[in-house]
């Protein structure tokens, strides 16, 4: 059955080791590819997941060491979310405090338990209590027990000038479908899609516009299963909408286009395969760095240039 939702989040952050120790020591992600960022291959692009690195559990990062901080506002992802069992709250309200991450007080939001923080460059964040999710896989390093570990994501809650013209893309092309309203937000759910199967529209016409920086996020990815389905869904973007896209670009580890929706945000369509474990073993998921072909005669050059990270 075909599932939509959310494939992956990318954003910008500032010194790599600290990328790297936050969310794989911090909030216990799995690295599952560590490679370069294809257009500018003296930066890194660090992917983070669940044991298997599953569309709607991926967010990854370009790391740039000096990254001036961006600036948060309209035609920007708001907010990550990702989902924790219900019982879990406590445990990582106290992680938090423990590891002296920057949160706020749980609070409600459609009747479900938020706690909102932020990542060492500012990105924020949450962890949102979910019923019924505990016995799903969690992966585990050894540090966070893993009936406690994060269960990938829950939603992405988006800054736009206007509700609709956003929900039009949503639903028409991404097949989510509008599902309840709470002050200046609309929820849009794709189907039983559990893994990322949820965004949120937060009606923000009034506010200044993004500057892209560290902290903040650069694109939004949906799920596409496969080739024939993301040409449905570009076709429709031309037909419906009258958005083009990019031309499909390799990303070897899913095939991609990308456009600008009606609210400013660079929305991403990737293909559900190949998948991570097409150039390493699952067991050994982001422990080498991983080149492209087209950059592979230059590996030394490239790894003289990149930070260390242990």
């Amino acid at each position: 059955m075909r599932q939509n939702g959310i494939h992956h989040v990318t954003a910008i952050a500032g010194p790599a080791q600290r990328n790297l120790d936050f969310y794989t020591r911090v909030l216990g992600l799995r690295l599952v590819k560590k490679t370069v960022n294809f257009d500018d291959p003296g930066t890194y692009h660090f992917y983070y997941g669940d044991e298997a690195g599953q569309p709607g559990t991926i967010l990854t990062f370009f790391p740039w060491e000096h990254a001036a901080p961006g600036r948060l506002g309209v035609g920007e992802t708001q907010e990550t979310v990702f989902r924790v069992p219900e019982g879990s709250i406590g445990y990582w309200t106290h992680r938090l405090i423990e590891k002296g991450v920057p949160h706020e007080a749980p609070e409600k939001r459609f009747g479900e338990t938020v706690v909102a923080l932020k990542d060492p460059d500012g990105m924020r964040l949450a962890l949102v209590a979910m019923p019924g999710i505990k016995n799903e896989p969690g992966w585990t390093d050894g540090e966070i027990p893993a009936e406690h570990a994060i269960r990938g994501f829950h939603s992405a809650s988006l800054l736009v000038p206007e509700a609709a013209p956003t929900g039009a893309i949503l639903t028409d092309v991404f097949g989510f479908r509008e599902i309840a309203r709470e002050g200046s937000l609309v929820r849009y759910k794709a189907g039983d899609t559990t893994l990322g199967g949820i965004v949120d529209l937060r009606e923000a016409g009034g506010f200044l516009r993004g500057r892209p920086g560290a902290g903040t996020v650069h694109h939004i990815a949906f799920r596409a299963t496969d080739d024939a389905v993301q040409a449905e869904m570009v076709k429709k973007l031309a037909e419906n909408h009258g958005i083009r896209t990019t031309e499909q670009k390799d990303r070897d580890y899913f095939r991609a286009v990308y456009f600008r929706e009606p609210g400013g945000l660079l929305f991403e369509i990737a293909t559900d395969d190949p998948g991570f474990a097409v150039d390493e073993p699952a067991e050994s998921l982001g422990q080498a760095l991983k080149l492209p072909r087209f950059l592979e005669p230059n590996r030394e050059k490239i790894e003289a240039v990149l930070p260390k990270v242990a």
